[in-house]
């Protein structure tokens, strides 16, 4: 089997639930360390990474738990969880002999640096990993239309969407045990299959600027290299 990365520049996203594990709400130690292997794993195969990560399992400005807030303050609070897991996942990775850096979308200059959109390119190209936290920097903007977003900006080669499910499936496949997974999917057939991949503005971004999406799950131990390699992993959905 060929080692040759099939792209040269990704941006992963991670959603902040896939920190929790098992658990209830939180990081989960075990789960980030097992994350970051398989991204120290690309790395060595000479692939440059930019990853965002959302804030789910801290606080969501959707959320239950912001019922009844002011829905920009939400989610400001919702940016701010994804900062205080870009510090995490940027902690686990210094401690596997990766170099990280975070940027963020708002000033927090004792914790991140701000986003600069050079300086991230700069780093990409030095085989450092990226971690753009805090969204948009926005209100009313989700992480996953950060991610198209950081993506476009970085000229990365496809965007991998990192879930629990391995893929794209005719249905929900812990629900019904005849649900088939899509090898490939359009960005068009998604739209009229109705099949949630992300969120519409986010899918509208990468569909009108040709950015592919690869969604995969990241809990298998060695898919993200999988799908780096090429491999038949998770669903494409393309142009």
């Amino acid at each position: 089997m060929s080692q040759v990365p099939a792209y040269k520049r990704i941006l992963l996203k991670l959603s902040g639930e896939a920190l929790m594990g098992d658990d209830n709400y939180g990081i989960n130690r075990s789960t980030i360390e097992q994350i970051v292997g398989q991204i120290k794993e690309v790395v060595a195969l000479g692939v440059e990474v930019g990853i965002v990560i959302g804030g789910g399992n801290i606080f969501r400005g959707v959320a239950p738990a912001a019922a009844g807030m002011d829905r920009a303050t939400a989610d400001y609070m919702g940016m701010m969880a994804t900062v205080m897991n870009a510090l995490a996942l940027k902690d686990a990775m210094t401690k596997v002999g990766l170099i990280a850096r975070v940027q963020s979308a708002l000033t927090m200059q004792q914790i991140a640096e701000p986003y600069v959109r050079g300086k991230a390119m700069q780093y990409l190209e030095e085989g450092k990993v990226v971690i753009f936290a805090a969204g948009t920097g926005n209100p009313f903007f989700t992480t996953d239309t950060a991610a198209a977003l950081r993506g476009m900006e970085m000229n990365v080669d496809i965007m991998l969407k990192a879930t629990k499910v391995d893929g794209v499936y005719t249905d929900d496949p812990k629900k019904n045990p005849d649900a088939v997974r899509y090898q490939s999917v359009t960005f068009d057939e998604a739209i009229s299959r109705n099949l949630k991949v992300m969120d519409a503005t986010a899918f509208a971004l990468c569909r009108d600027q040709h950015l592919n999406i690869k969604v995969f799950s990241i809990f298998k131990d060695g898919a993200l290299r999988r799908v780096v390699l090429g491999e038949d992993e998770g669903t494409l959905v393309h142009c």
